[in-house]
């Protein structure tokens, strides 16, 4: 049995919109931050960072969202990746890096100085600086964005969930995204297993 550990509209979405998206069997577990249970002995014996998302699969337990998502489709569902050893597959694993090091990173200094850490050592200054960061990475994204559709054609790769959670998650820390962005942000954020997944965590959390 394949058991995600997240919490809504974190990192672990990424996971659960693919694991909709493969049809597979899964059950997901909360990771209840309100109550510490991050830090519980338990799953720290998972995950010694005690975030998430995490996933066990019989015993092969992961931690990183874009290394799970790799898994799971490399396991489970090929076609969400171009062929190994293409200049699809390179190009692909270039957004993906792109995306987690230099899209999300400033919303994640954004939100660490927002409500994440200790407010003590919070700093309003990087907001600012977090903000023209983000900015900077959006236009280069823009650049190598086509036109229409998916990033890699007719069909979505595993590469097109991590930029659209990124996108969807610049939109609610109110980041303005240029026109292309935005236009595909909305057309990847139609697909059916998104609602699924969404709806899959936000009732966990309400079953607490």
């Amino acid at each position: 049995m394949i058991t995600l550990y997240g919490y809504p509209r974190t990192r672990s979405l990424r996971v659960s919109w693919l694991l909709e998206e493969l049809g597979l069997d899964w059950q997901y577990q909360l990771v209840d931050f309100s109550h510490n249970a991050h830090r519980s002995a338990p799953y720290l014996a998972l995950n010694r960072q005690g975030k998430v998302p995490c996933l066990n699969d019989d015993g092969i337990v992961i931690t990183e969202s874009a290394a799970i998502c790799f898994y799971l489709a490399e396991r489970y569902g090929p076609h969400w990746l171009p062929e190994p050893g293409t200049a699809d597959s390179a190009k692909h694993h270039e957004w993906v890096c792109f995306t987690t090091t230099e899209l999300e990173q400033p919303l994640w200094s954004m939100g660490k100085h927002r409500f994440a850490l200790p407010e003590a050592i919070r700093l309003p200054e990087m907001l600012s600086v977090a903000s023209w960061e983000f900015k900077r990475a959006l236009q280069t994204a823009e650049s190598r964005l086509g036109e229409t559709g998916y990033l890699f054609g007719k069909f979505p790769t595993v590469a097109d969930i991590i930029l659209a959670h990124t996108l969807n998650w610049a939109a609610k820390f109110d980041q303005k995204l240029p026109e292309k962005l935005e236009k595909y942000r909305q057309f990847i954020s139609k697909r059916p297993a998104l609602s699924r997944a969404l709806d899959r965590e936000t009732r966990a959390l309400g079953n607490t």
